[in-house]
């Protein structure tokens, strides 16, 4: 097949491992990149060989078959529609969209005009989560009864050059490391049909004690500590706890609880990890089975790739990533409401990976 060609609509630093994945793929070609800072555009593009290009040059290019959308969270939104209305498929950086209005928005036009949306976390696909997923399909701790999962930090004023962004709206634990760990989950034990959450903002204020805004005083707008329970459709539930008030503990980041064992699985912000199984017989530490066991953030675009030539649904999909979205921002709507929120998305949970991966 002939290979699908990219264009990278901001190259800030996560762009560099997105990069070396497509670079080296026969299923994609990356052939243009954009950016706010088109010196910055231009500096990337003449150490990758490709072009330069203004984002509106880049989204009418009769030259691009993908955008892929590695802007801040704010303007996912915007850039897809305008990337979907000019015919181009996209594949998104997390989450899709700051609230599930938009991105049902972005999962709709893109059906409208037979395009394909994906968005990350695509760490999913990885060798960790796909082979916990095979040893839970395979029965080994019989029926899954429960699961645990825990993103814990004191917050990111520490280390972070700008750290404001994740105490605005639309930033916070939840929409910040949640897409990890909600996507993780619905990709192990099928779609969510309701949350039940409790949230707070423990510290009204924050103090930058990093460079190069040290001393700076960050008035926090969005919750920081959010912990809930997740009713799975199918009869699982979930507790999941993400805060940047605390001092980080060494909990797994996922447990999953069976009537015959337990599973705990590695980090969902990983591709590869330890996978433990733990039965009346033992413990053991289960062998990975899949490829990709090392940072390959870029397989949800060439799942998309493979996906078009092949003529089957993505994995990464837009519907996925609405879905999480609903779930994440029903942590903050259940405690303001007091009540359970229920979801109004239950996408198809995706394929599993072949052994030998894309």
């Amino acid at each position: 097949m002939d290979p699908l060609n990219i264009g990278f609509v901001g190259v800030g630093n996560i762009s560099g491992i997105y990069f070396d994945i497509l670079g080296n793929h026969p299923s994609v070609k990356v052939v243009g990149c954009a950016d706010l800072d088109m010196d910055r555009a231009k500096d990337v593009a003449n150490k990758r060989g490709i072009e330069a290009m203004a984002t509106d040059a880049l989204l009418s290019s009769p030259n691009i078959d993908l955008v892929l959308n590695l802007t801040v969270p704010k303007v996912h939104a915007p850039i897809n529609l305008q990337a979907l209305e000019a015919g181009k498929h996209v594949y998104c950086e997390k989450p899709l969209a700051l609230t599930s209005p938009e991105a049902r928005k972005q999962v709709e036009l893109a059906q409208q005009k037979g395009l394909r949306l994906g968005c990350a976390p695509d760490t999913f696909l990885g060798a960790g989560i796909q082979t916990a997923r095979a040893v839970l399909d395979e029965g080994a701790i019989g029926e899954i009864i429960d699961a645990h999962a825990f993103m814990l930090c004191r917050g990111h004023e520490s280390w972070h050059p700008s750290p404001e962004f994740y105490y605005e709206q639309g930033g916070g634990p939840m929409f910040d490391m949640g897409p990890y760990y909600v996507t993780a989950l619905v990709s192990m034990l099928g779609p969510v049909k309701r949350i039940a959450g409790s949230s707070k903002i423990s510290y009204p204020t924050r103090t930058i004690t990093s460079e190069p805004k040290k001393g700076k005083t960050i008035e926090v707008e969005t919750d920081t500590h959010l912990s809930g329970v997740l009713d799975f459709t199918s009869g699982t539930t979930a507790t999941l706890t993400t805060s940047f008030d605390v001092i980080g503990y060494n909990y797994p980041p996922i447990v999953i609880l069976g009537s015959e064992g337990t599973l705990v699985v590695p980090d969902p912000n990983g591709f590869g990890g330890t996978v433990t199984l733990i039965r009346r017989s033992g413990t053991e530490e289960v062998p990975l089975r899949f490829r990709h066991d090392q940072n390959s953030r870029g397989l949800g675009v060439i799942d998309i790739a493979q996906a078009l030539a092949e003529g089957r649904p993505h994995r990464a999909s837009g519907e996925l990533a609405l879905h999480v979205v609903e779930v994440m921002e029903a942590f903050e709507k259940s405690s303001r409401e007091a009540k359970h929120v229920w979801t109004t998305t239950q996408p198809d949970r995706p394929d599993a990976m072949p052994t030998a991966g894309l």
